[in-house]
């Protein structure tokens, strides 16, 4: 049972989240994972929050 933690900044749409669900999804339905096995879990991370570069996301953004 795959279970697929997606990290990304905050802001996106229901129907781009869905699609991103849909997609992951597909990928594992395609190597012969049934769809009901697949967990995908979506982490929304604020900019201020997340960091790179030695900057913050909010800051160069």
């Amino acid at each position: 049972m795959p279970v697929v933690h997606v990290y990304m900044w905050a802001g996106r749409s229901q129907e781009v989240k869905e699609k991103i669900v849909k997609g992951i999804t597909d990928v594992f339905v395609n190597l012969g994972v049934p769809a009901e096995a697949v967990t995908v879990i979506l982490h929304d991370v604020e900019k201020s929050n997340w960091g790179s570069a030695g900057k913050l996301a909010s800051k160069t953004s």
